[in-house]
């Protein structure tokens, strides 16, 4: 599939920062013909393998204003995986409506994935808890650069009041798609993949995993128009994709 109908909270997002865009935005490789559901390189277009896997964790992101528009953003990598995934911009000062209602809904708890050392130590927690009345827990990713996530996080009175899960990856970023400046700098896919792993749902963790690998490996092949090895991250996903459950 390629170029279809917004399929995810994302996609939609997409096209509603495009619409109010007042010119072009020229990312890197601007010049590079993609599709916009998948941004990569159009001969290297993923989407018709694109699954959903059944977890119970949902997801929403917190988007800086352009993030959205980049094409080495992995933030979509999680609305193509997981099926309860929202996506908002960031404002300061007016933050949206339907994202602040998704917060205060009763059936979620939401945790905010952030470094502890910018959290009230009171605030941080190592992993989500099984909560008494069955709430599912809702995971609130910041996507943007490092400089861009602590400001949304500083600036953003209305989730002081929710726990703060801090992860602590073992092993560096795979990424090699951007350059990170700054302590944490997994991709924004990666996060969530560990975010799964520390809640205990391996079989999501590694499906979101392995699709990131699908989009690093192809995002890398177009930049630097190279062709993909012989039993590519594709390849892999799809033997790992057979023995897997999905959602749709």
């Amino acid at each position: 599939m390629s170029d279809a109908t917004p399929s995810h909270a994302i996609h939609r997002l997409y096209e509603r920062r495009l619409a109010r865009a007042t010119r072009p935005y020229l990312a890197r490789g601007a010049g590079v013909e993609r599709c916009t559901q998948c941004m990569l390189v159009r001969r290297y277009c993923v989407c018709e393998y694109r699954r959903q896997c059944e977890t119970n964790a949902a997801f929403m992101l917190i988007m800086y204003d352009d993030e959205v528009l980049k094409p080495s953003n992995t933030g979509r990598l999680i609305a193509d995986c997981i099926p309860d995934t929202s996506a908002y911009i960031w404002s300061r000062t007016e933050p949206d409506p339907e994202m602040l209602t998704r917060l205060a809904n009763p059936a979620y708890q939401p945790y905010i994935v952030f470094p502890a050392q910018y959290a009230e130590p009171s605030r941080v927690v190592s992993s989500p808890k099984p909560h008494p009345s069955g709430k599912r827990p809702l995971f609130v990713i910041i996507d943007g650069t490092w400089r861009e996530a602590k400001k949304i996080f500083r600036k953003s009175p209305w989730l002081d009041r929710f726990p703060v899960l801090s992860i602590q990856p073992e092993a560096l970023s795979r990424y090699q798609v951007r350059d990170a400046h700054g302590e944490n700098q997994l991709a924004t896919a990666e996060v969530a993949a560990h975010v799964l792993e520390n809640a205990g749902d391996r079989r999501a963790a590694v499906h979101l995993s392995q699709w990131f690998d699908v989009f690093r490996e192809r995002y890398i092949a177009g930049k630097r128009q190279k062709t993909l090895p012989e039993g590519d991250a594709l390849t892999q996903f799809m033997a790992m994709r057979d023995q897997t459950s999905y959602a749709g």
